[in-house]
């Protein structure tokens, strides 16, 4: 297996692709590659159309794969303001593509899900993982991760949503030959190929998990008894004045993924928006479903809490992998970057910093596709990792 990485910033699409193109092709030694991961930013929107078959045309048989975004990354670099084109190639021996496109209309029924994945992907050698890129007009992704997760619970399911535009139609999604402007492409690899998934959530806990006590649908009402309002001032007052000020614009609840649970811990929780607060009711409104007895937590999220969370499960990654990790692919909410961090390329960098000079590539997305405690789900302010190696290497 190997993995290379290439980006070019010229405005021209024709020439970004043959300056890309070259210098995978340099590091591929003249080996064809059986995957073309690709990104263009929003700046060669005039040129979407054509990017497939350009790339196409420099790699023969390997398989494309891509989307358009607001920014895009690649060879360690993130360029969020500018024209940009990054490649990714991987030479897959032994491993299986089986490369698909959907539309909602194409999705079973919850009920048969399961049967028909395992129809569709189960028979290839192993195990097979999962690569998503979904148009945020058109498909609701998260019935398919439901499905997915149900057929193959041993998958990695990993992706992100395009970011280029801001009404149907802006967005191209790349399979093959093939460009789309609605719905989700994506590529299941199966047989001598591990994915495994860094998910950083980038929040602290705030005050002491507690029981949903009463809501409905995504409705919070009460939790421990009490008016969940209530309890938001209560520990609004107690926080510092500077997380105070965080408090303004940057609270989130956190959901308890696994039950049972003696204590909780950062990382534990599945973290979501706050959408608005009930006056009359003293309810908060909460971008998740919601049942009674849940765990639940206030979380903050900032620029060093983001930056903590990233440097601890990529260390940890790097630590418990049983081999080294051959590329990787980042899936960045448009919330991060230097508008988060104040400087350009962080977690792009962090990657190589914890795990070695692994060709990246990648995209700022319009929400992230990546498992927490085991169940696959679409988050938001989230950076993703998908990290590739040798499935034969694995202990």
């Amino acid at each position: 297996m190997k993995w290379c990485s290439a980006l070019s910033q010229s405005p021209d699409l024709v020439a970004a692709i043959r300056e890309a193109a070259a210098s995978l092709r340099e590091d591929l030694a003249g080996a064809e590659p059986n995957l073309i991961l690709m990104f263009l930013s929003e700046h060669h929107r005039e040129s979407f159309r054509e990017a497939s078959a350009l790339v196409g045309s420099e790699f023969g048989s390997g398989l494309v794969l891509g989307c358009t975004a607001r920014s895009v990354i690649g060879a360690g670099l993130e360029v969020e303001h500018g024209p940009a084109v990054s490649l990714a190639a991987a030479l897959l021996p032994g491993v299986t593509l089986q490369p698909f496109h959907y539309e909602m209309s194409d999705l079973p029924d919850e009920g048969r899900a399961r049967q028909v994945w395992r129809e569709r992907f189960g028979a290839a050698e192993g195990t097979p993982h999962f690569l998503l890129l979904s148009d945020p007009f058109s498909f609701e992704v998260e019935p398919l991760l439901r499905g997915l997760d149900e057929a193959f619970p041993a998958s990695r399911v990993m992706g992100g949503v395009a970011s280029s535009g801001t009404t149907p139609g802006d967005n191209a999604l790349y399979v093959g030959s093939e460009v789309h402007r609605e719905g989700l492409v994506g590529v299941a690899l199966s047989g001598d190929i591990e994915v495994d998934a860094v998910v950083a959530q980038g929040c602290r806990p705030i005050g002491s998990p507690m029981f949903v006590t009463r809501a409905r649908e995504n409705v919070l009402y009460e939790l421990d008894g009490r008016s969940a309002l209530l309890v938001v001032q209560e520990l609004y007052r107690s926080l510092s004045p500077e997380d105070q000020d965080l408090c303004r614009g940057s609270l989130f609840l956190g959901i308890e993924m696994k039950e049972a649970q003696a204590e909780y811990q950062q990382g534990d929780f599945l973290i979501r928006n706050l959408l608005g607060s009930e006056e009359d009711s003293g309810a908060l409104v909460v971008g998740a479903m919601l049942h009674e007895r849940a765990v639940v937590q206030f979380h903050l999220r900032d620029a060093r809490t983001s930056a903590e969370d990233l440097d601890v499960r990529l260390e940890r990654a790097a630590s418990q992998l049983p081999a080294p990790v051959e590329g990787a692919v980042l899936f960045s909410c448009l919330g991060r970057g230097a508008g988060l961090y104040g400087e350009p390329h962080h977690d792009s960098t962090l990657l190589r910093e914890r795990l070695g000079d692994v060709p990246v590539a990648g995209f700022f997305c319009n929400g992230e596709i990546g498992p927490v405690q085991g169940q696959t789900f679409l988050h938001g302010y989230t950076s993703a990792f998908a990290l590739f190696r040798p499935r034969a290497l694995r202990h």
